[in-house]
């Protein structure tokens, strides 16, 4: 029997995507819910996970080929029933001096990055090692997550890991403590300093167990992962048991309600504290609303003439330059543009001062797992197409990875943001501070409008441009979406350099 992988559903305004890059080839075994590969659309970058658990028998879509939503792109067979086996265990003869070779390695700290000037302290946000467990040098161990950005700690030899000197939530500072990792030593016989795991319960192990798709479906529905029953392999709990769980649940409550008229069942609440990087973005929000004079003015742009001229040149153009051709450089351009005839927007406010910049950094905003940041691509106006696609591309991968650091998040004159890949039709953007505008770019929807007369089908989509009113009058805010309306509209404007 074998399992077809592919390509998920696309947001509507997204007509295909690329395949970033395969985790696995033709002859691995994986395991369900394990990333197979990252498909990678104008903005966000999507992990396709196995099914089921198998083996890679044909890839048919390389990396960097374009593929479609629902295009299968890779097959799973199953596992050979003599591979998947365990391995013979060995004798006692055997495994004692194993045992006693883990005794003898030797205890490492395993201690928190130097952090950034400007940052005082940084929270432990996950251990994905539980004490016992076995590591590899280089692996990644627990993520230190400060105001802007995820620090991932790595193991520096193969070993086990030892005890935990601070748990998921704990305040820490720079260089400090926070476990041990036993180098030298095998999973078979966990260090004295471990034993307390191997005491836990077994709901505890198959929580330990969980995939990062799973353990975050559980946060999401407020669930307690103790009390699901797992039905894959060693137990581990996958999405279909969350989802049967969830549906058990329900049907209790609803056989309850209606055998009594009075309120029955458990009404539960979880309460889980902020992390820091949403308290940031929670607090950085909250003080644009209150110390600036916000306003947002919107316009419309016929997107058909990009739509064209990507399909004629999509191909040629990723030949020459490695990578698709996408909506966002188009819009970056046209910011660029804007922003030099129109020098009031790419200024900012210090004080009782306005500070006008001569350069052209601007901030993309990226969704990730752990909420909106808006990295900054820097001096887009010296950038090609091709160079502001790749940097956007490397800007979301590290977003979804944890990997941006403090300067990738410092800086920039003005940010766009673009919702149409959620779906979003209107939205009104709240400035990113201390910036002075921020430009929210749409769902592409087709529309009738009225041209030369007659009544068209045509791609529109809105922009809306959010500018802080005490440096910016009306004038300059609308000229400056106009401009960027013309520049969409009329695409040839744009050096498209193939």
């Amino acid at each position: 029997m074998t399992t077809e992988i592919k390509v998920p559903v696309l947001p509507e305004s997204v007509a295909d995507a690329s395949v970033a890059t395969w985790h696995v080839s033709v002859g691995d075994k994986v395991s369900r819910d394990q990333n197979l590969v990252d498909i990678e659309t104008d903005k966000v970058v999507l992990e396709v996970v196995a099914p089921a658990d198998g083996v890679i028998t044909e890839i048919k879509e390389q990396e960097g080929a374009t593929v479609l939503a629902e295009q299968v792109i890779a097959i799973i067979g199953e596992a050979d029933a003599a591979d998947a086996g365990a391995a013979p265990a060995p004798s006692e003869d055997k495994a004692a001096p194993a045992a006693a070779g883990a005794q003898e390695g030797k205890e490492v700290d395993i201690k928190v990055p130097v952090l950034p000037e400007s940052v005082a302290d940084a929270t432990i946000a996950t251990w994905h090692v539980q004490p016992g467990e076995a590591v590899s040098r280089d692996q990644n161990l627990v993520d230190i997550e400060t105001d802007k950005v995820v620090l991932e700690v790595v193991a520096p030899e193969d070993g086990v890991m030892g005890e935990h000197i601070h748990g998921e939530g704990d305040t820490v500072l720079g260089e400090q403590v926070i476990g041990k990792l036993i180098a030298g030593a095998t999973a078979g016989a966990a260090p004295a300093a471990a034993a307390p795991a191997a005491e836990a319960s077994s709901d505890d192990s198959a929580a330990d167990a969980l995939t990062p798709s799973v353990r975050r479906l559980i946060a999401e529905k407020g669930l307690d992962a103790s009390q699901i029953k797992g039905s894959g392999k060693n137990g581990r709990v996958t999405k279909e048991d969350v989802d049967a769980f969830i549906k058990s649940a329900s049907a209790k409550q609803e056989t309850a309600a209606a055998a009594t008229p009075a309120p029955v069942g458990n009404r539960t609440q979880k309460r889980v504290p902020m992390t820091r990087l949403r308290k940031t973005i929670a607090n950085r929000l909250l003080e644009a609303k209150n110390s600036t004079a916000m306003l947002t003015t919107f316009n419309e742009v016929n997107m058909k003439p990009i739509m064209d001229l990507r399909k004629q040149y999509q191909e040629v153009f990723e030949k020459r330059h490695g990578t698709r051709l996408g909506f966002m450089s188009f819009y970056v351009k046209a910011v660029v543009e804007a922003l030099k005839r129109f020098p009031e927007v790419n200024a900012s406010i210090d004080g009782d001062d306005i500070v006008y910049h001569n350069y052209f950094d601007i901030s993309i905003a990226v969704s990730t797992p752990r909420g909106l940041v808006t990295p900054v691509l820097r001096d887009c106006d010296k950038l090609s197409l091709a160079e502001i696609e790749k940097g956007i591309k490397e800007l979301a991968i590290k977003g979804r990875d944890g990997k941006l650091t403090v300067e990738d998040m410092t800086g920039g004159n003005f940010t766009i943001t673009n919702g149409g890949v959620f779906g979003s039709l209107l939205s009104t953007p709240i400035i990113n501070l201390p910036q002075s505008s921020i430009l929210g770019m749409h769902k592409i929807q087709d529309r009738p409008m009225a041209v030369n007369g007659k009544v068209e089908i045509l791609p529109m989509m809105y922009l809306a441009l959010s500018y802080d009113h005490r440096q910016i009058d009306g004038k300059e805010s609308v000229g400056f979406l106009v401009t960027i309306k013309e520049m969409l509209e009329d695409p040839t404007r744009l050096l498209l350099d193939v």
